[in-house]
């Protein structure tokens, strides 16, 4: 039986996309479960029933536009995803955050998420002192929050703004959206209701073009990050709930 690894879609525009890819070719079965549908966009608190943690391989919370430490959030569906990260831990289930999911995982261990003095919007360099697990080059950020680290976790890359990805037993954060390709990046610019890409000094068809420019590297280094947390993350001792 093939192994299963399931994405949290935490609003509508979040998507598997690159990633979905790269785990498909490491022989999983690929889930989907959407969290807070585009309908609810603009009141998305709500409870929401999630699927059994141990049911998979491994879980990949996604991005999403709202902040993780929202309260009205945290009491409903921020609040059982965060139990759903802990069962997901106790059941020895490998967990990989992407963006706001990261933020989740250091939230739901002990570490905090709060607004940060500068967003990072567009392809930057990471630093990296993992380039086995967290290739360095170009990484796609659209993030205004960052967090501090969770006790035990250690940082594995930073940008001279912000922590970019962290170990912690069987979970990796990161900030940055190795799942971004042409197609998707597209959606979130169309999304793009506020501004905030222009908002930044940045021009949506410069990013495309650039987004369309690395297209076979980014592939080749998310392939890289996948199979790195698969084979040096995944099967760590597990993070205490």
């Amino acid at each position: 039986m093939a192994p299963k690894v399931l994405f949290l879609c935490n609003e509508h525009l979040a998507s598997e996309a690159l990633l979905g890819e790269a785990f498909t070719e490491q022989g999983f079965d690929v889930h989907t479960f959407e969290v807070v549908p585009a309908e609810r966009v603009d009141d998305p608190a709500g409870e929401v029933t999630f699927p059994g943690a141990a049911d998979y391989d491994v879980i990949v919370p996604l991005g999403a536009r709202w902040p993780v430490y929202d309260e009205a959030l945290r009491r409903t569906w921020v609040g059982a995803e965060t139990r759903l990260l802990h069962d997901a831990a106790d059941a020895g289930v490998g967990v990989l955050g992407v963006c706001f999911g990261g933020q989740l995982i250091a939230q739901a261990f002990g570490g905090s998420v709060s607004r940060a003095p500068v967003a990072e919007i567009g392809w930057t360099d990471i630093s990296t002192d993992r380039p086995d697990l967290v290739p360095g080059g170009p990484w796609f950020e659209w993030h205004f929050d960052r967090w501090t680290l969770p006790p035990g976790a250690v940082e594995i890359a930073r940008t001279a703004r912000a922590s970019q990805a962290f170990v912690l037993g069987r979970a990796l954060a990161l900030q940055f959206h190795p799942e971004i390709d042409h197609r998707l990046l597209a959606l979130w610019l169309a999304g793009d209701r506020d501004g905030e890409v222009i908002g930044h000094g940045l021009d949506h068809d410069e990013i495309l073009v650039r987004t369309a420019e690395l297209k076979d590297d980014t592939a080749r280094r998310v392939r890289g990050l996948v199979d790195g947390f698969l084979t040096q993350v995944a099967r760590q001792p597990c993070p205490s709930s």
